[in-house]
């Protein structure tokens, strides 16, 4: 529990005492009220969580394996028996939560990662004119999932001047997305560690100027296998394997990133918070 007053105008030390208790009616857990000795607010030990509120906990850890195993959002309202609009309200704060957490542990691997492998999986905004860019960072050796950042980024190829003539000049996030996330994974990467990925023209400049001193591999894209929806190589041994492993597994599993899906992102936050979700997943029970 936070040692700060809820109450913002309170500016004296804080300092509280046990002022009873209730049973919460959703989930029947006794939770402990206090009060504080300066100002006399009265709060309890849920006032601080991210939870506080919700009228639905129970079906908070059902839902998250649900939403990591391919089900889609109004499929995992009607198998958990709530509104949909339950369901929409719980994924930003199920992405919240997972991203605490997958911060954490990517905090815990500091100075531990000496190969890493960086790639980046392309989906769309509502419309394949409205592309959008998810960049991610695997640990070569154990496989996990360290960081993601997602990037709208402009159409191209024969999509291009429709994209700008419908819906006009679309900016290009990927490079600033890619930045923060080498600056996020830089702690955990050792300073003699190889870093590998494809030939995107991107990649080299902002991977010598951020992680300097490091050894940059690319390798040439090659030709996907229909198992893997063209994530998985048709290879006898690919060298960015568990970059595009994971790829596979995100299409494979986050049900609005399948190639061919009625089910697709309006708001991209939503698609980082159900990626954050997914990764925390993948790498607390999948890897184990």
């Amino acid at each position: 529990m936070t040692k700060q007053c809820p109450n913002k105008k309170c500016d004296s030390p804080f300092s509280f005492k046990k002022d009873g208790h209730f049973r919460r009616k959703d989930d029947g857990k006794i939770i402990q009220r206090y009060r504080c000795k300066t100002c006399q607010t009265r709060f309890s030990s849920a006032t601080f969580s991210l939870a506080r509120w919700q009228k639905k906990r129970t079906i908070n850890t059902p839902l998250r394996v649900l939403l990591s195993s391919g089900v889609s959002m109004r499929r995992s309202a009607k198998i958990l028996k709530v509104n949909r609009r339950t369901v929409e309200k719980k994924l930003p704060y199920l992405g919240k939560v997972c991203a605490l957490k997958n911060q954490k542990f990517l905090e815990s691997q500091k100075n531990l990662v000496s190969k890493a492998q960086v790639d980046d999986l392309i989906t769309k905004e509502n419309s394949k004119l409205k592309p959008l860019s998810v960049s991610f960072a695997v640990n070569e050796k154990t496989r996990h999932i360290l960081a993601v950042e997602v990037a709208r980024i402009p159409a191209f190829g024969h999509l291009a001047k429709i994209a700008v003539k419908k819906y006009g000049k679309r900016k290009d996030e990927h490079k600033k997305s890619f930045l923060s996330l080498l600056q996020r994974i830089a702690p955990a990467i050792t300073e003699d560690a190889v870093i590998k990925s494809d030939k995107h023209k991107t990649y080299h400049p902002l991977i010598a100027k951020n992680l300097p001193g490091r050894t940059h591999e690319t390798y040439k894209g090659e030709r996907g296998c229909v198992a893997g929806q063209g994530e998985l190589k048709k290879v006898k041994f690919d060298p960015i394997f568990a970059a595009n492993h994971a790829c596979a597994m995100f299409r494979a599993n986050v049900n609005r990133l399948i190639r061919k899906t009625w089910c697709t992102t309006k708001v991209p936050q939503r698609l980082r918070d159900h990626l954050e979700i997914f990764i925390f997943y993948f790498n607390t029970v999948l890897l184990h």
